[in-house]
Formats: structure tokens, C-alpha cells, sequence
């Protein structure tokens, strides 16, 4: 096996660190125009990760980055978003906002992650410029900082493959042109404009551009950072509508988009996972409904609006809140609870553990059973009329059981550091599942800022391992990838 090139991982690294400068400084334009004092903490923020990111790529000798294989592949990937977090949280440190370098961290790698969970008491205490950056953290972590290196800069070639592989979610990496540098341009092409078309929607509602432009980030994202305390539920009906269909929109793989752009709107509605999405959403809405409204809690609209609002946000883990949920009954929060390991589509800003994942377990299943009764039959397990593999329903299989080892261990931590149970559970499904909220105290209207540091930093790294879906985790640990 050849020596992983570690010149070109550093200049990578280092690419990805000019590019969080480049949207660290944006922040300042809203510092600036609402006359916070911010604007040095974020300048000076951004000018260390610029140098830095400077210093370690023109300090690299020139380098050929198709020879970047799978191992420097998923190394960048893995490595760039504990980067990411620990330059990202220098604004929030540097301005005193968020003293606690621990919390900061936390807060910046939940938003990269689109994760969402916060330990902000009182949000709307931050001046504009970091709540600027915080939201836009999301909006970059959505798709993937990588992905959006590969779409501005021409020169990767089949290194850049093995960086997109590594890095977009889910066992299907679609791609829209042989050209991988085509095909993450075409798709950020599709994530900008649903974003700006967003945007203005929001802008014909009650918000004003800046918060406009932060729940734009958050909604497209699937990522739930707010400017406000109270999340999204303080806004008009008609606000949470858009917001509703537009979390549907971000947990669609956004491959499908192109091809409606395209005209191919048969491919697209033929598509199984986006069958199976939007069922369990609709099926998901009409239940939460339907116990709502019986249960005298709304009238049949309200009660339809908070439910499909709750049930997309966490089936596509944007994690906004337009209610406290835990004030409902006990089933409601618990069809939640379970929702969170659902997912998005395999291709979208959507965490967890992806309905294609699901759709193929829940086959094979369906073929062993068959299998006892017919133990000579051929049934191989299909997707949108395809065979898949045995090898890739095996991923499949390790990506549900890596879940639930996660989820055993960081619960385990987390009691172990003295939090409750529920939390323990919760906080740590919400974290590898990249949803946000979790319950009790740290539910839709709580947050995270109870936790011990040593907690806050076991959810940080459950985050980043839940938005590599664990099994790059997997290979990271495994002794053989390391040997030459």
C-alpha cells in the first residue's frame, strides 16, 4: 500500500481554511450596519484563519492532486471539520460572547454539522455579525465545505472524486457529469437557488433581510439555528408553512432537482426513496394531527401546521421548534424521538441515517423471512428496479449497527459524567443524528448549556461522527488503513 501524501492533505486543509475566512468576514457588512461591536473579534478571527490556512497551502511544495486516493480522501473529510469548528469558534471567544472556548466549539461545530444545538441562553443577545456567522456555518456545512472547494477550483481531477466520495452523505454518490468538478457546481448551482428562492419568500413574510437570510441558512441546510429565543414559533403560520415545505425541499436529494430542471420529471417521481420520504412524512403529519386535535390541544389547523412542521424538521433533522413539543402528549414526543433516526434522502443537507438505508434493510429482511419459507429461492434485494449488492447491503446493515453502538457509548459517557437518562439518550441521538433538540432540558425550548464540559465535548465529536455517517469513523480506526 503507498504512503498517504500528506503534502497534499495539509494544502487541502489549507484551502478549506481560506474559504472559511472568505465567509467568516461576511458577517462584518451586518456588524457594520446595525453598529455592534463585533467587528474587530470577527476581522481578527478571520485574518488568523486566512494566514493560517495561507501558511499551509502556499507552504507545500506544488502538488499533483490526482494522486489524493481514498485514504487522503477520507482523511481531509474527517480532518477538515474538527478545522472548521476550531477556527470557527474564534469569533464567539475573541468578542467575550462565548467565553468558554468548550462552549464555542460546541456551538460552532453543531452549526457546521447542521446539527443545530446550541448552549445560547439568550440568543438574540449576540450582536448581528456573529449571529450571522453562526448562521452561515450551516449553509456551508449543508453540502459540505469539500464539496464547495471542488465546485470553485477546476484542478482536482480524479482527486476530487475521492474528496466527494468521502464526503456527501449517504450510501449513493449520484453524479450529475463524469466530471466530478461539474457535478458539485451543478449541485450547489441547485442549493443556491432554492436558497434564494427562500429567501425572498421570507422576505414577503414578516422578516427583514437579516433574519430572512439566517432561517434561509438554517431551513436549506437542515441545520436549525435560529436569531431568535423562541425559534420559529413567534412567526405567522404563514412563515412556518414555508419553512414546512422548504424542509421537505432540503431533505430531497437535490440530484432529483436538477433532473426537474432538466425535464425529466419522470425519473424523478419514479424515484423509490422519495416515495418512502414522503410517505413517512404524511404518515407521520396525520398521526401527530390527529391525536393534537382530538386531544383538544388545536383547532384542526393549528394542530395541522405544528405537525407537519415538527414532523418534517425532524425527519429531515432541521430541528426548528414552532412549538415545545414536550408540553404534548407523551406519544407525540415519542413518535419524535423515534423520527430522529429516520433521516433525509441520500444526496440532500438531511442527517441520520438516510431512508435509502431503510428501504434496503427493510427488504432484505422481508428476504430472509422469505428465505425460510422458499430456502431455494433467488431474491435479490432492488432499488428503483435495480440490484443492489451484497456487499452494499452489508454497509447498510454496519451503518445500523454503528448506530447503535454510538448511541450505547455516548449515552454511557454522558450518565457517566452525571447527566439524566433522558438527556443521556436523547442528546446523544440528536447529536449523532445531527437533529438539534433532544428531551427534558434540553428539548425545544431548553438547551445545552447544563451539560459538563466533558459532555459538551463527547456530543462535538458525536456530531462530526454522525455527519461522516460513522462508517468513515470506522475506517479512520481500523489499523490496516494506516499501514503502508
Amino acid at each position: 500500500m503507498k504512503t498517504i501524501y500528506l503534502k497534499a492533505i495539509v494544502k487541502v486543509i489549507g484551502l478549506v481554511l481560506m474559504f472559511e475566512a472568505l465567509f467568516m468576514i461576511l458577517g462584518v457588512l451586518f456588524s457594520i450596519y446595525y453598529r455592534d461591536n463585533d467587528i474587530p473579534a470577527i476581522v481578527i478571527s478571520s485574518l488568523i484563519t486566512l494566514i493560517t490556512g495561507a501558511v499551509l497551502y502556499f507552504g507545500t511544495r506544488k502538488i499533483n492532486y490526482n494522486k489524493l486516493g481514498k485514504r487522503e480522501g477520507y482523511i481531509i473529510v474527517s480532518l477538515s471539520w474538527f478545522v472548521l469548528g476550531a477556527f470557527g469558534a474564534l469569533p464567539f471567544v475573541i468578542s467575550g460572547y462565548i467565553p468558554s472556548y468548550t462552549d464555542a466549539f460546541f456551538e460552532t461545530v453543531s452549526g457546521f454539522t447542521t446539527t443545530g444545538s446550541s448552549i445560547l441562553n439568550n440568543i438574540e443577545s449576540l450582536p448581528h455579525g456573529l449571529l450571522f456567522w453562526r448562521s452561515m456555518t450551516h449553509w456551508l456545512g449543508g453540502l459540505g465545505v469539500i464539496v464547495l472547494v471542488i465546485a470553485v477550483l477546476p484542478f482536482f481531477g480524479f482527486g476530487g472524486m475521492q474528496l466527494y466520495v468521502a464526503e456527501v452523505t449517504g450510501p449513493s454518490k449520484d453524479k450529475l457529469h463524469p466530471r466530478v468538478t461539474t457535478t458539485a457546481r451543478r449541485i450547489w448551482g441547485v442549493y443556491i437557488l432554492l436558497s434564494i428562492f427562500l429567501a425572498f419568500l421570507y422576505l414577503a413574510g414578516d422578516m427583514n433581510l437579516f433574519e430572512a437570510l439566517c432561517h434561509t441558512f438554517g431551513t436549506m441546510a437542515t441545520g436549525g439555528f435560529s436569531p431568535k429565543n423562541t425559534s420559529l414559533a413567534n412567526y405567522s403560520p404563514y412563515i412556518q408553512w414555508v419553512t414546512t415545505i422548504f424542509m421537505v425541499f432540503a431533505g430531497t436529494n437535490f440530484t432529483l432537482f436538477y433532473f426537474m430542471l432538466k425535464g425529466k420529471g419522470k425519473t424523478v417521481f419514479r424515484n423509490e426513496e422519495l416515495k418512502y420520504y414522503l410517505s413517512i412524512f404524511i404518515f407521520a403529519t396525520v398521526i401527530l394531527t390527529l391525536v393534537l386535535y382530538t386531544g383538544g390541544y388545536y383547532n384542526f389547523h393549528d394542530a395541522a401546521r405544528h405537525s407537519a412542521f415538527q414532523a418534517i424538521g425532524i425527519i429531515s433533522t432541521t430541528g426548528y421548534a414552532s412549538a415545545d413539543f414536550m408540553v404534548w402528549p407523551v406519544f407525540t414526543y415519542t413518535l419524535l424521538f423515534f423520527l430522529m433516526f429516520v433521516g433525509g434522502m441520500a444526496g440532500s443537507t438531511g442527517g441520520s441515517i438516510k431512508i435509502i438505508r431503510h428501504v434496503v434493510l427493510i427488504k432484505a429482511v422481508k428476504n430472509v423471512i422469505k428465505r425460510i419459507m422458499h430456502p431455494n429461492a433467488v431474491l435479490p434485494v432492488t432499488y428503483n428496479g435495480n440490484p443492489v449488492s451484497q456487499s452494499a447491503v452489508m454497509n447498510v446493515v454496519s451503518v445500523f449497527i454503528l448506530f447503535l453502538i454510538t448511541l450505547f457509548i455516548g449515552s454511557a459517557l454522558l450518565a457517566l459524567a452525571g447527566e439524566g437518562v433522558v438527556e443521556s439518550i436523547s442528546g446523544t441521538a440528536s447529536a449523532v443524528c445531527n437533529i438539534g433538540p433532544g428531551l427534558n432540558s434540553i428539548g425545544p425550548t431548553g438547551n445545552y448549556s447544563g451539560l459538563a464540559d466533558f459532555s459538551k465535548w463527547v456530543l462535538s465529536v458525536m456530531m462530526i461522527m454522525g455527519r461522516l455517517e460513522l462508517i468513515t469513523v470506522l475506517i479512520l480506526i481500523n489499523p490496516s488503513f494506516w499501514r503502508k
